[in-house]
């Protein structure tokens, strides 16, 4: 009878959560459509909460980039993070539990990743595993997920690899994205350029998979929605470059209508500067910088950052416009005395995804929380997120934007926005064969 009991509860709140994922979806992940459903999506009730079975605190170890000239995200990690936690527990923690937290410095190697990743599970204790900047670790680090059985919530790496491959063809479920993937960088800058008058492209991007990936994912969506269009020159910059005056050289004597650069933090700051001294902005009219609106370069090029470049990235601090993202965004002001980072609100929203999920099933085991955040909606400062069952990545839209300088702001931001809902430019399972990639 308990069993007949349990399968029924379970049987109305699938039907409760497949409405909601209908509806969802039919607003097309929109957030003005999704706002429609409502402030409470986000605080488990009814049918959707679950009687606690916990006991302990809830153990997340997160790690990030903490050393190195790429430390600066290790710290837009933890901010984001802490305040998720402070937050939740000064709330009650998750049903009734408290959240910790460790951190450690994943640097950039796998080995390090996974050393960290051990040593959370097997002598820390944790019941959840979060962040990861980098993809070559975010891959290396899933069949060892799979091993230690623990949900890990990728807050940056963007490899589609991680989703299409181990997630959807490897079948290792323990992986669940919330940031955006390549899909951003590649497919959607590609359906901003085809309404620009530029036909000629060439690249500076970096040389490894992240690089290599995005200009490919651009240029074979590209060629689908504009067939004239054409690709003349490519660099490739080692990570750490810190001279790219011989790349800028090479793609200013190509003569390109078009640049795209998926260079980030601190070295896409120095491509700029030196690209600027160079005068390529004045010779080259149209540039797409895909992680160009991460705070860090906004921050650290202030208004040598040109006018009129098309930027995005994980999150954009100003969107979306409503009041749950501009009230995170001042409470973060306040507590921090800075602007939130994609990293911030990826991480502080995959603590609120650990917060539902637990909620939702009563339950820390991983079996039960695979299958809650599979299909699961949650309601975020970037807008309305939904975990795509198939590959466990988080479909969400993020705008790219003309920068322009504002009184307000000591930095560049988006003027002019453009929106590809993500429905309409992320790869779809099964990632092979028509139909899977866009244009659709």
């Amino acid at each position: 009878l308990e069993k007949l009991q349990a399968t029924k509860r379970k049987e109305e709140t699938m039907k409760k959560s497949a409405i909601t994922r209908r509806n969802f979806i039919k607003a097309g992940l929109m957030t003005a459509g999704a706002a429609a459903l409502g402030s409470t999506v986000s605080k488990p009730t009814g049918t959707w909460a679950a009687t606690p079975m916990i006991k302990g605190p809830i153990k997340v170890g997160y790690q990030a980039i903490m050393s190195g000239t790429l430390a600066g995200y290790g710290e837009f990690h933890k901010m984001g993070v802490t305040m998720a936690v402070e937050e939740i527990n000064a709330g009650g923690g998750i049903a009734g539990n408290k959240v910790e937290v460790d951190f450690r410095d994943s640097t950039l190697k796998a080995q390090e990743a996974i050393k960290n990743a051990r040593y959370f599970v097997d002598s820390w204790g944790a019941d959840f595993l979060g962040g990861i900047d980098s993809s070559g670790q975010a891959l290396a680090l899933a069949p060892i997920m799979q091993e230690l059985d623990k949900v890990l919530i990728v807050t940056h790496a963007a490899t589609e690899k991680l989703t299409e491959e181990q997630v959807y063809k490897n079948g290792i479920k323990q992986i669940f994205r919330i940031c955006n993937a390549t899909y951003q960088d590649g497919n959607a800058a590609a359906f901003v350029a085809k309404d620009l008058p530029a036909k000629t492209w060439a690249t500076i991007s970096p040389k490894y998979e992240y690089g290599y990936t995005c200009w490919e994912m651009f240029k074979n969506t590209l060629s689908k929605l504009k067939p004239d269009a054409s690709y003349i020159a490519d660099s490739w910059a080692p990570f750490g470059t810190t001279d790219f005056r011989s790349h800028i050289n090479t793609i200013m004597d190509a003569k390109p209508e078009g640049f795209y650069s998926t260079e980030w933090a601190g070295e896409l700051i120095t491509f700029v500067k030196q690209a600027k001294q160079a005068g390529m902005f004045e010779t080259i009219k149209h540039v797409m910088f895909p992680v160009g609106a991460a705070m860090d370069v906004l921050e650290g090029l202030g208004n040598e950052m040109p006018d009129n470049v098309w930027v995005s990235g994980r999150y954009f601090f100003l969107y979306p416009n409503n009041a749950r993202n501009n009230g995170w965004v001042e409470r973060f002001r306040k507590r921090w005395n800075h602007y939130p980072a994609y990293v911030s609100e990826t991480g502080y929203s995959a603590i609120y995804a650990i917060k539902k999920a637990v909620e939702m099933t009563g339950s820390k085991e991983t079996a039960p929380i695979i299958e809650a955040m599979e299909g699961m909606m949650l309601d975020s400062p970037a807008g309305y997120r939904i975990f795509r069952k198939e590959d466990h990545q988080a479909i969400y839209d993020v705008p790219w934007g003309l920068t322009v300088a504002d009184a307000k702001y000591p930095f560049k931001i988006m003027g002019k926005q453009v929106l590809i809902p993500a429905t309409e430019c992320f790869n779809r399972p099964p990632f092979e064969g028509e139909g899977t990639s866009p244009p659709y």
